[in-house]
């Protein structure tokens, strides 16, 4: 079951619509109040929530869904007519794991839920160790000197790709279509965004992440 939070009732019905046709179950809420009243009745496996409610700020929403431990694993997916790279970064440190802006297309829409669905399937497996950082994907936990970093489902995902694959260079390609579901798109910000608040949250640890020039990043250096 998808929910649908956006209050222009066009969008909405669209939105549930294309979802319905595309296989998924789907529910659309014209504001907050009906949206975290069924919340407390039924958990959905997605969340599509606008950032402009007329009852509510759609990044308070998010907080309080990532502070609960009932709700803090459901995926969200942001959509938002503010594309400033600062209303992003919000969007991002709040939880979010993924973002779209408006107008966006349907195809799009569905493609990047069906990349953030299989993103959140947890498998059991060793911590990853490197350096002071330690990736737990079991736990889906990531501490430096047994600190927890409070990381993004992207994030998280992000780190683990680049810490599995430690000195092998990735294009921002190819992050897209690993960690985002989908091929070459013509905006490839959306890497640039994550690598940047990814290296700020990882402190001291933030130099693992580097930059080769032309090509894209890669997990390298002293470690």
């Amino acid at each position: 079951m998808i929910y649908c939070v956006e209050d222009e009732a066009s969008i909405r019905e669209l939105i549930v619509y294309t979802l319905k046709k595309s296989g998924f179950d789907a529910v659309g809420f014209p504001d907050a109040e009906s949206f975290l009243s069924m919340l407390q009745k039924q958990l959905p496996s997605l969340i599509l929530l606008d950032i402009m409610l007329p009852d509510d700020d759609g990044i308070e929403i998010l907080k309080r869904i990532r502070l609960s431990a009932r709700t803090r694993e459901i995926p969200v997916i942001m959509l938002t007519a503010k594309g400033s790279e600062y209303n992003i970064i919000v969007g991002l440190d709040s939880g979010a794991d993924d973002y779209i802006t408006k107008p966006f297309g349907m195809m799009e829409l569905i493609s990047r839920i069906k990349a953030v669905l299989r993103r959140s399937a947890k498998d059991e497996v060793a911590p990853i160790r490197i350096g002071k950082l330690t990736i737990d994907k079991s736990r889906h936990t990531a501490a430096i000197d047994e600190e927890r970093l409070a990381l993004t489902h992207k994030e998280f995902a992000l780190l683990c790709l680049l810490a599995e694959n430690a000195e092998k260079v990735f294009t921002r390609d190819m992050l897209l279509q690993s960690i985002w579901g989908y091929e070459h798109m013509t905006e490839t910000r959306t890497v640039d965004v994550h690598i940047r608040s990814l290296r700020a949250k990882l402190g001291s640890c933030g130099d693992y992440i580097q930059t080769v020039r032309g090509v894209g990043y890669k997990m390298g250096g002293n470690l």
